[in-house]
């Protein structure tokens, strides 16, 4: 009686070493067959975990192609991936995760501190970065005036149930800012905030 031949199973790999095997990979083909691996079902907790965990190495890796990357940073909501892609050389790659909206405040808070300019920005817009952090950019003279008059309506009309102090704290540290248009400060000057008119016709009053 002849015995039926049996099934090979596939060779299981333990994580940490597919994990520092992606790592370092230069297989730009293999990282991107990774990258857009759609996530297994989150009921498979244990696969679901091991595929975010080796996403952490695809996106650390700068072999992989940079449409994945920008692509990871766009869409993933894990922190652990996005910390990763919040350090990537490509300032394409880190201005997709200061517009994640899915981050978590304090990783926009890191990329308002960026050195790019753009970055900067952008993460100065996502409603995700912290009251603080907006006031920080509210005050830094390098923002821009376009992203300025965007801080000046905080509390007014954008999230105008936001904490009135902290809300009157940005929009009077808009006002102080060289770089605000005269057309913002004036509008500010007619704030519903005592602290913000003062601020602002200061700043008229300088010229």
């Amino acid at each position: 009686m002849t015995e039926a031949p049996q099934t090979q199973q596939p060779k299981f790999e333990a994580l940490t070493t597919v994990y520092e095997r992606l790592r370092h990979s230069t297989d730009a083909a293999e990282l991107s067959e990774f990258a857009r691996r759609p996530l297994p079902d989150k009921s498979d907790q244990a696969g679901y975990s091991r595929a975010t965990a080796l996403l952490e190495a695809v996106a650390g890796n700068p072999h992989t192609p940079l449409e994945d990357r920008i692509a990871l940073a766009q869409t993933m909501p894990f922190p652990n991936i996005l910390v990763k892609l919040a350090q990537d050389e490509s300032v394409e790659v880190r201005k997709a995760v200061a517009a994640n909206e899915q981050d978590k405040n304090w990783l926009v808070g890191r990329l308002t501190k960026d050195e790019s300019a753009e970055v900067r920005e952008i993460a100065l817009r996502n409603a995700r970065t912290s009251w603080k952090m907006r006031l920080e950019g509210a005050q830094d003279p390098r923002t821009s005036p376009e992203t300025l008059a965007f801080l000046a309506g905080f509390g007014v009309s954008r999230e105008p149930g936001g904490p009135a102090v902290l809300t009157s704290m940005i929009r009077r540290a808009v006002a102080l800012n060289p770089n605000t248009p005269d057309e913002v400060v004036s509008a500010l000057a007619q704030d519903a905030s005592e602290e913000v008119r003062k601020a602002a016709s200061r700043r008229l009053s300088q010229g």
